[in-house]
Protein backbone atom coordinates (compact mmCIF):
# COMPACT_ATOMS: atom_id res chain seq x y z
CA UNK A 1 0.00 0.00 0.00
CA UNK A 2 2.96 2.32 0.45
CA UNK A 3 3.40 2.29 -3.35
CA UNK A 4 0.14 4.23 -3.67
CA UNK A 5 1.71 7.27 -1.99
CA UNK A 6 4.45 8.21 -4.46
CA UNK A 7 6.14 11.49 -5.32
CA UNK A 8 7.99 12.61 -8.42
CA UNK A 9 11.43 14.28 -8.50
CA UNK A 10 9.82 17.66 -7.66
CA UNK A 11 7.97 16.26 -4.65
CA UNK A 12 4.58 16.29 -6.33
CA UNK A 13 2.14 13.43 -5.87
CA UNK A 14 1.63 10.86 -8.61
CA UNK A 15 -1.63 9.33 -9.77
CA UNK A 16 -1.90 5.54 -9.62
CA UNK A 17 -4.67 3.91 -11.65
CA UNK A 18 -5.92 0.41 -10.83
CA UNK A 19 -7.71 -1.06 -13.84
CA UNK A 20 -10.38 -3.60 -12.96
CA UNK A 21 -11.80 -4.16 -16.42
CA UNK A 22 -11.83 -7.94 -15.95
CA UNK A 23 -14.11 -7.88 -12.88
CA UNK A 24 -16.31 -4.85 -13.53
CA UNK A 25 -19.09 -7.12 -14.79
CA UNK A 26 -19.02 -9.10 -11.52
CA UNK A 27 -20.41 -6.68 -8.90
CA UNK A 28 -19.96 -8.97 -5.88
CA UNK A 29 -16.30 -9.58 -6.66
CA UNK A 30 -15.78 -5.88 -7.43
CA UNK A 31 -17.35 -4.76 -4.14
CA UNK A 32 -15.34 -7.33 -2.17
CA UNK A 33 -12.11 -6.11 -3.78
CA UNK A 34 -12.88 -2.45 -3.01
CA UNK A 35 -13.71 -3.26 0.60
CA UNK A 36 -10.41 -5.18 0.90
CA UNK A 37 -8.54 -2.22 -0.60
CA UNK A 38 -10.11 0.27 1.81
CA UNK A 39 -9.50 -2.05 4.77
CA UNK A 40 -5.80 -2.46 3.89
CA UNK A 41 -5.42 1.31 3.49
CA UNK A 42 -6.98 1.85 6.89
CA UNK A 43 -4.69 -0.71 8.55
CA UNK A 44 -1.54 0.48 6.76
CA UNK A 45 -1.73 4.22 7.51
CA UNK A 46 -1.03 5.66 10.96
CA UNK A 47 -3.42 7.99 12.74
CA UNK A 48 -3.09 11.52 11.34
CA UNK A 49 -5.88 13.50 12.99
CA UNK A 50 -7.64 16.39 11.27
CA UNK A 51 -5.35 17.41 8.40
CA UNK A 52 -5.82 20.46 6.17
CA UNK A 53 -5.24 18.23 3.14
CA UNK A 54 -5.46 14.46 2.89
CA UNK A 55 -2.29 12.45 2.36
CA UNK A 56 -4.05 10.16 -0.10
CA UNK A 57 -7.23 10.50 -2.15
CA UNK A 58 -9.02 7.40 -3.45
CA UNK A 59 -11.51 7.88 -6.30
CA UNK A 60 -13.81 4.92 -6.90
CA UNK A 61 -15.36 5.17 -10.36
CA UNK A 62 -18.59 3.36 -11.24
CA UNK A 63 -19.40 3.30 -7.53
CA UNK A 64 -22.79 1.71 -8.16
CA UNK A 65 -20.89 -1.55 -8.77
CA UNK A 66 -19.68 -1.47 -5.16
CA UNK A 67 -23.19 -1.28 -3.72
CA UNK A 68 -25.34 -2.88 -6.43
CA UNK A 69 -25.33 -6.47 -5.10
CA UNK A 70 -23.48 -6.02 -1.81
CA UNK A 71 -24.80 -7.87 1.23
CA UNK A 72 -25.93 -6.07 4.37
CA UNK A 73 -22.77 -7.16 6.19
CA UNK A 74 -20.59 -5.77 3.39
CA UNK A 75 -22.44 -2.43 3.42
CA UNK A 76 -21.96 -2.19 7.18
CA UNK A 77 -18.22 -2.73 6.77
CA UNK A 78 -17.97 -0.06 4.05
CA UNK A 79 -19.88 2.41 6.22
CA UNK A 80 -17.61 1.72 9.21
CA UNK A 81 -14.42 2.17 7.19
CA UNK A 82 -15.69 5.41 5.58
CA UNK A 83 -16.39 6.79 9.05
CA UNK A 84 -12.93 5.93 10.40
CA UNK A 85 -10.59 6.27 7.44
CA UNK A 86 -10.58 10.09 7.41
CA UNK A 87 -8.67 10.00 10.71
CA UNK A 88 -5.83 8.33 8.78
CA UNK A 89 -5.59 11.32 6.40
CA UNK A 90 -7.32 9.47 3.54
CA UNK A 91 -10.14 10.91 1.47
CA UNK A 92 -12.56 8.60 -0.36
CA UNK A 93 -14.59 9.82 -3.33
CA UNK A 94 -17.40 7.82 -4.93
CA UNK A 95 -18.12 8.63 -8.58
CA UNK A 96 -21.45 7.60 -10.06
CA UNK A 97 -24.06 9.04 -12.38
CA UNK A 98 -26.81 9.09 -9.80
CA UNK A 99 -26.28 9.66 -6.06
CA UNK A 100 -29.31 7.45 -5.56
CA UNK A 101 -26.95 4.53 -6.28
CA UNK A 102 -25.12 5.13 -2.99
CA UNK A 103 -26.82 3.93 0.24
CA UNK A 104 -28.04 6.70 2.54
CA UNK A 105 -25.83 5.54 5.43
CA UNK A 106 -22.71 5.92 3.27
CA UNK A 107 -23.90 9.10 1.55
CA UNK A 108 -24.38 10.72 4.96
CA UNK A 109 -20.64 10.33 5.64
CA UNK A 110 -19.58 12.24 2.51
CA UNK A 111 -18.93 15.94 3.14
CA UNK A 112 -18.15 17.06 -0.42
CA UNK A 113 -20.87 16.69 -3.04
CA UNK A 114 -20.41 17.66 -6.70
CA UNK A 115 -23.53 16.96 -8.74
CA UNK A 116 -23.84 17.32 -12.50
CA UNK A 117 -27.18 17.64 -14.27
CA UNK A 118 -29.83 14.96 -13.97
CA UNK A 119 -32.45 14.45 -16.64
CA UNK A 120 -36.03 13.33 -16.03
CA UNK A 121 -37.36 11.18 -18.83
CA UNK A 122 -39.76 9.03 -16.79
CA UNK A 123 -41.84 9.27 -13.64
CA UNK A 124 -39.22 7.15 -11.89
CA UNK A 125 -36.53 9.65 -12.91
CA UNK A 126 -38.54 12.54 -11.44
CA UNK A 127 -38.92 10.70 -8.13
CA UNK A 128 -35.17 10.00 -8.07
CA UNK A 129 -34.39 13.69 -8.72
CA UNK A 130 -36.77 14.78 -5.97
CA UNK A 131 -35.08 12.42 -3.51
CA UNK A 132 -31.61 13.51 -4.65
CA UNK A 133 -32.49 17.17 -3.98
CA UNK A 134 -33.19 16.28 -0.35
CA UNK A 135 -29.54 15.26 0.11
CA UNK A 136 -28.37 18.88 -0.25
CA UNK A 137 -28.65 21.76 2.22
CA UNK A 138 -31.79 23.86 2.00
CA UNK A 139 -31.24 26.95 -0.13
CA UNK A 140 -33.25 30.18 -0.18
CA UNK A 141 -31.58 31.16 -3.45
CA UNK A 142 -32.04 27.96 -5.50
CA UNK A 143 -34.87 25.56 -6.07
CA UNK A 144 -32.64 22.53 -5.91
CA UNK A 145 -34.96 20.16 -7.75
CA UNK A 146 -35.27 22.54 -10.70
CA UNK A 147 -31.57 23.37 -10.62
CA UNK A 148 -30.60 19.71 -10.98
CA UNK A 149 -32.40 19.47 -14.31
CA UNK A 150 -31.49 22.90 -15.71
CA UNK A 151 -27.70 23.12 -15.39
CA UNK A 152 -25.75 22.39 -18.57
CA UNK A 153 -22.57 20.66 -19.66
CA UNK A 154 -19.55 21.66 -17.60
CA UNK A 155 -21.73 22.90 -14.72
CA UNK A 156 -22.43 21.35 -11.34
CA UNK A 157 -23.93 22.16 -7.96
CA UNK A 158 -21.39 21.95 -5.14
CA UNK A 159 -21.49 21.83 -1.37
CA UNK A 160 -18.63 21.05 1.02
CA UNK A 161 -17.78 21.26 4.71
CA UNK A 162 -16.32 24.48 6.08
CA UNK A 163 -13.58 24.69 8.69
CA UNK A 164 -16.14 24.00 11.43
CA UNK A 165 -17.53 20.94 9.68
CA UNK A 166 -20.78 22.65 8.62
CA UNK A 167 -22.10 22.11 5.05
CA UNK A 168 -21.62 25.23 2.92
CA UNK A 169 -24.58 26.77 1.04
CA UNK A 170 -25.39 25.21 -2.29
CA UNK A 171 -23.62 26.83 -5.25
CA UNK A 172 -24.10 26.34 -9.00
CA UNK A 173 -20.65 26.52 -10.59
CA UNK A 174 -18.80 26.22 -13.87
CA UNK A 175 -16.10 23.58 -13.66
CA UNK A 176 -12.65 23.99 -15.12
CA UNK A 177 -12.18 21.70 -18.10
CA UNK A 178 -9.61 18.95 -17.48
CA UNK A 179 -6.22 19.61 -19.05
CA UNK A 180 -6.09 16.19 -20.66
CA UNK A 181 -7.49 14.26 -23.54
CA UNK A 182 -10.93 12.79 -22.88
CA UNK A 183 -10.44 9.43 -24.52
CA UNK A 184 -8.94 5.98 -24.26
CA UNK A 185 -5.17 5.57 -24.49
CA UNK A 186 -3.85 3.55 -27.39
CA UNK A 187 -1.83 0.39 -26.82
CA UNK A 188 1.34 2.20 -27.93
CA UNK A 189 0.75 4.98 -25.39
CA UNK A 190 0.09 2.47 -22.63
CA UNK A 191 3.28 0.56 -23.49
CA UNK A 192 5.34 3.78 -23.44
CA UNK A 193 3.96 4.88 -20.06
CA UNK A 194 4.39 1.42 -18.56
CA UNK A 195 7.97 1.13 -19.79
CA UNK A 196 8.89 4.39 -18.07
CA UNK A 197 7.27 3.44 -14.76
CA UNK A 198 9.45 2.58 -11.79
CA UNK A 199 6.87 -0.01 -10.74
CA UNK A 200 6.93 -1.91 -14.03
CA UNK A 201 9.70 -4.28 -12.91
CA UNK A 202 7.69 -5.23 -9.82
CA UNK A 203 4.13 -5.42 -11.11
CA UNK A 204 4.39 -5.97 -14.87
CA UNK A 205 5.22 -9.68 -14.55
CA UNK A 206 2.17 -11.90 -14.38
CA UNK A 207 2.36 -14.48 -11.58
CA UNK A 208 -0.07 -17.36 -11.94
CA UNK A 209 0.08 -19.22 -8.64
CA UNK A 210 -1.76 -22.46 -8.04
CA UNK A 211 -5.26 -21.79 -6.83
CA UNK A 212 -7.00 -23.71 -4.05
CA UNK A 213 -9.14 -25.39 -6.72
CA UNK A 214 -6.05 -26.64 -8.57
CA UNK A 215 -4.46 -27.98 -5.37
CA UNK A 216 -7.63 -29.86 -4.39
CA UNK A 217 -8.06 -31.20 -7.92
CA UNK A 218 -4.51 -32.59 -7.84
CA UNK A 219 -5.23 -34.37 -4.55
CA UNK A 220 -8.40 -35.91 -5.99
CA UNK A 221 -6.52 -37.16 -9.06
CA UNK A 222 -3.84 -38.77 -6.85
CA UNK A 223 -6.52 -40.39 -4.69
CA UNK A 224 -8.27 -41.82 -7.75
CA UNK A 225 -4.96 -43.19 -9.09
CA UNK A 226 -4.18 -44.92 -5.78
CA UNK A 227 -7.67 -46.47 -5.73
CA UNK A 228 -7.25 -47.81 -9.26
CA UNK A 229 -3.82 -49.28 -8.38
CA UNK A 230 -5.31 -51.11 -5.42
CA UNK A 231 -8.05 -52.57 -7.61
CA UNK A 232 -5.49 -53.73 -10.21
CA UNK A 233 -3.36 -55.70 -7.69
CA UNK A 234 -4.08 -59.53 -7.48
CA UNK A 235 -5.99 -60.50 -4.39
CA UNK A 236 -4.34 -63.36 -2.41
CA UNK A 237 -6.73 -65.03 -0.01
CA UNK A 238 -5.09 -66.45 3.08
CA UNK A 239 -7.00 -69.19 4.85
CA UNK A 240 -6.38 -69.71 8.49
CA UNK A 241 -6.86 -73.17 10.04
CA UNK A 242 -10.26 -73.57 11.58
CA UNK A 243 -10.13 -73.34 15.27
CA UNK A 244 -10.47 -76.74 16.91
CA UNK A 245 -13.86 -77.14 18.48
CA UNK A 246 -14.10 -77.81 22.19
CA UNK A 247 -14.86 -81.51 22.88
CA UNK A 248 -18.37 -82.24 24.13
CA UNK A 249 -19.13 -83.48 27.63
CA UNK A 250 -19.74 -87.03 26.36
CA UNK A 251 -16.38 -87.04 24.57
CA UNK A 252 -14.58 -85.85 27.66
CA UNK A 253 -16.25 -88.52 29.77
CA UNK A 254 -15.47 -91.28 27.26
CA UNK A 255 -11.79 -90.41 27.30
CA UNK A 256 -11.57 -90.79 31.08
CA UNK A 257 -10.07 -94.25 31.94
CA UNK A 258 -11.91 -94.80 35.24
CA UNK A 259 -15.22 -93.79 33.77
CA UNK A 260 -14.61 -96.06 30.76
CA UNK A 261 -13.82 -99.11 33.02
CA UNK A 262 -16.88 -98.48 35.16
CA UNK A 263 -19.01 -98.23 32.06
CA UNK A 264 -17.67 -101.54 30.75
CA UNK A 265 -18.48 -103.23 34.04
CA UNK A 266 -22.02 -101.93 34.07
CA UNK A 267 -22.57 -103.03 30.48
CA UNK A 268 -21.18 -106.50 31.21
CA UNK A 269 -23.37 -106.98 34.27
CA UNK A 270 -26.42 -105.79 32.38
CA UNK A 271 -25.71 -108.29 29.62
CA UNK A 272 -25.35 -111.13 32.13
CA UNK A 273 -28.56 -110.19 33.88
CA UNK A 274 -30.53 -110.12 30.64
CA UNK A 275 -29.15 -113.47 29.53
CA UNK A 276 -30.03 -114.97 32.93
CA UNK A 277 -33.60 -113.81 32.68
CA UNK A 278 -33.86 -115.40 29.26
CA UNK A 279 -32.36 -118.64 30.57
CA UNK A 280 -29.42 -118.38 28.29
CA UNK A 281 -26.72 -117.70 30.80
CA UNK A 282 -24.39 -120.47 31.90
CA UNK A 283 -23.12 -121.33 35.39
CA UNK A 284 -24.55 -119.24 38.23
CA UNK A 285 -27.84 -117.63 37.76
CA UNK A 286 -27.87 -114.05 38.94
CA UNK A 287 -30.64 -111.51 39.01
CA UNK A 288 -30.53 -108.20 37.32
CA UNK A 289 -29.64 -106.53 40.58
CA UNK A 290 -28.18 -109.72 42.30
Amino acid sequence: MADLVRLDAQGRGLVSIIRLADIQDRPKLFSSFMLQLLAELYQSFPEAGDLDKPKLCVFIDEAHLVFGEASRALLDQVETIIKLIRSKGIGVYFCTQNPYDIPDDVLAQLGLKVQHALRAFTAKDRKAISKTAENYPDSSYYKTEELLTSIGIGQAIVTALNEKGIPTPLAATHLRAPASRMGVLTQEELAKITAGSALAAKYNEAIDRESAYELLEAKLINARAETEDERAEPVIRKTTPKAKEEPSLAERISKNTMVRQAGNTVVRELARGILGVLGLGGGRKRGLFG
